[in-house]
């Protein structure tokens, strides 16, 4: 048996798993009614999963990332450490970093100056994080920066100022990972491209100088059929300026494409075609390194299209599977605020799905692909 078939097996073995245990996670009083959200400090579920153990390669991210990202913005349900405890969420992907005003080179979270990178902001609730055996990985960008000039590398001219911030965020957080969301005007901005490029080698130099392991994602829009011209321009522009990029998350939803999506199979066609683009990047690497390098980011329930772009609760199951199967090296979703049944038949809502779910329903369930042992 080969061991893309022994993957595939085991795919099928986890998305069994995941059935039964959705199953009971949606039976009732197995967790907080739709909508409603436990209080701060309550104790996480007792069978939440644990994250992987080969964690000694990656500065401490698992060798199978599951990092949903968390809206920084909206702390209205809950501090970021309370929620996480709350859902089982181990590993957040924190959004957004931003400068203030375009021109700047100084980040702030948010773009709001009374939020610096500093231990003052969210300093504790990442060291909670970290003392309970998680981590968080920062992300700049976002479509807002991304379409007002206030992406850090669109917005700052020099790649050594771009460096400095990345590297004050590291020390400051003590963090394994840095997200690049770039989106919207982000993807055509040559200059900001090559500029963000640039800051990441030269990051990557300083992390290997002083000891450090660092990982850099960039977090891309996506066509089913792979990623259009200018995201892939993205990608090539750092293999020819020597930045290492250790993950390539798609965002599998907001296609507006019109028609009803089948989503599951959107993410399935998407992510063999990034893989099929990653072999041209790299034509040394195996398909397990190249399939490895895969994220994907789903937005759970009905997205900013509409109802026929809808991650369901039986859909997420399915992607757990595939994404086993294949051993992609990082699951995510759209966002964990969002993660509740609070608003059914909202799109685009930024605090609930817009499906009748129980709490937590795709953290628990997406928690399962980075609980169990490799293959």
């Amino acid at each position: 048996m080969t061991r893309r078939t022994s993957g595939l097996l085991a795919g099928a073995a986890i998305a069994a798993t995941a059935i039964a245990g959705a199953a009971a996670l949606a039976a009732p009083g197995a967790l907080a009614a739709p909508g409603a959200h436990a209080a701060p400090g309550a104790h996480a579920a007792p069978h939440a999963p644990k994250a992987a153990a080969h964690n000694s390669d990656r500065g401490g991210l698992p060798n199978r990332l599951v990092a949903p990202y968390f809206e920084t913005y909206n702390t209205t349900s809950g501090d970021m450490a309370a929620l996480a405890q709350q859902s089982g969420a181990r590993f957040l992907t924190l959004a957004f970093l931003q400068t203030d005003q375009p021109g700047s080179c100084t980040a702030y979270w948010d773009g709001s100056t009374s939020t610096p990178i500093a231990q003052s902001s969210f300093g504790n609730d990442i060291a909670a994080i970290q003392a309970a055996g998680g981590n968080v990985i920062p992300s700049f960008g976002g479509f807002t920066a991304d379409t007002t000039g206030t992406e850090l590398a669109d917005s700052c001219a020099d790649p050594n100022a771009i460096a400095q911030v990345y590297e004050s965020l590291i020390t400051t957080y003590n963090v394994p990972g840095i997200d690049l969301d770039i989106e919207g005007d982000s993807v055509h901005n040559a200059a900001g491209i090559d500029r963000r490029n640039k800051a990441i080698a030269i990051t990557e130099a300083w992390a290997a100088a002083h000891g450090r392991s660092i990982e850099f994602t960039y977090t891309l829009p996506t066509f089913p059929t792979g990623l259009p011209p200018a995201e892939q321009a993205v990608l090539q522009n750092a293999v020819a300026n020597g930045a290492r990029v250790s993950t390539v998350n798609l965002l599998t939803f907001d296609y507006f494409l019109g028609p009803q999506q089948n989503m599951v199979t959107d993410t399935e066609t998407a992510g063999s075609a990034l893989v099929s683009f990653l072999q041209t990047l790299y034509p040394d690497a195996s398909q397990r390194a190249l399939w490895h390098m895969v994220g994907i980011t789903e937005m759970p329930g009905i997205d900013d299209f509409g109802t026929a772009e809808t991650f369901s609760k039986a859909d997420a199951v399915r992607v757990l599977g595939w994404a086993y199967a294949h051993q992609i090296g990082l699951l995510s979703f759209w966002a964990l605020q969002r993660d509740n049944g609070g608003c059914p038949g909202t799109k685009g809502a930024g605090a609930c799905s817009g499906l009748v779910q129980p709490d937590w329903f795709f953290t628990r369930v997406f928690s399962l692909f980075g609980s169990q042992p490799d293959d």
